[in-house]
């Protein structure tokens, strides 16, 4: 199929992009990758008036890791996979990257517009938050940080606004004690994961002090498992009975959906596996490969 008619912009400054995002609302698109956007504009499941190209805006496409770590909007899924300097800020992102898609996808794809197009199965959105990552999006009133947990509303809905364009996510550095894993099963490699689980924890003297555990597929955007991460809090990580209680705990509070690939009781019992994993294979530091 081929996508309804449209008009093109390429501006050439964040102020122009917003202008016309503005101008004309929820019927303009913004394009980077275009590896989500194209596709459902071809099968007519969007069908905007206009596409908004910001791959010629300049100073879009750093990663910055000085202070905080901080990625442009056009910043490429595979640039991202191949900086050092991001993956030794936050190893997490070597895994998960891996996991998206294919090398191909991966070459055009934004780490950004992953973020916008907001899939609930997507990896990126689960590891900001396990991150504890801030959207900064820029619109007519200026820039607005948007934590990641208030930045994914629904099923590819976030809370941007319809003259917002995300221009860059950042986030803290992870502490020195810091530990991270991601996991996920799909029935094929570069379909979307059925249940995927970025870990973030951190450890001083055998305890956790700190853990942050995300999960995707669960539901209809990524989501925090709170409760899990408090039982996991003060414990020792290599208990396989706490781990036994983590992986329970984060599987109890999802009424996952229920489609062709698997049952919501099957992604439930696969969420509470994975999160024991991706605790255990964060501990051992094998970087989600276990």
């Amino acid at each position: 199929m081929k996508p309804s008619r449209f008009s093109y912009a390429a501006p050439t400054s964040v102020e122009e992009a917003v202008s016309l995002l503005a101008e004309y609302g929820d019927d303009a698109k913004v394009i980077a990758g275009g590896q989500s956007l194209l596709p459902i504009m071809n099968m007519r499941l969007a069908t905007p008036r206009l596409l908004v190209d910001i791959n010629q805006i300049p100073g879009q496409d750093q990663i910055l890791t000085n202070g905080g770590i901080r990625i442009g909007a056009l910043v490429r899924q595979s640039a991202a996979e191949r900086s050092t300097d991001l993956l030794t800020a936050a190893p997490i992102f070597g895994p998960a990257l891996r996991y998206v898609g294919h090398a191909g996808i991966r070459t055009r794809g934004t780490v950004c517009g992953s973020l916008a197009h907001a899939d609930p199965a997507a990896e990126l959105p689960a590891v900001m938050l396990a991150l504890g990552a801030t959207i900064e999006a820029t619109g007519k009133g200026g820039v607005r940080n948007i934590p990641a947990e208030e930045f994914f509303a629904g099923f590819l809905t976030t809370s941007l606004g319809s003259d917002e364009l995300v221009t860059g996510v950042k986030i803290p550095l992870p502490s020195r004690n810091a530990r991270s894993a991601f996991l996920e099963m799909a029935r094929r490699h570069g379909d979307f994961a059925l249940v995927g689980v970025a870990a973030v924890v951190e450890v001083e003297g055998g305890t956790v002090t700190a853990a942050r555990i995300a999960l995707s597929g669960v539901a209809d955007r990524p989501v925090l498992a709170n409760e899990a991460a408090r039982i996991l809090v003060g414990s020792d990580p290599t208990d396989v009975k706490v781990l036994e209680e983590v992986g329970q705990a984060a599987a109890a509070t999802l009424s996952p959906p229920t489609d062709v690939h698997g049952s919501g009781q099957y992604r439930a019992q696969v969420a509470s596996v994975l999160v024991r994993r991706a605790i255990a294979a964060a501990i051992l530091g094998e970087r989600g490969q276990a």
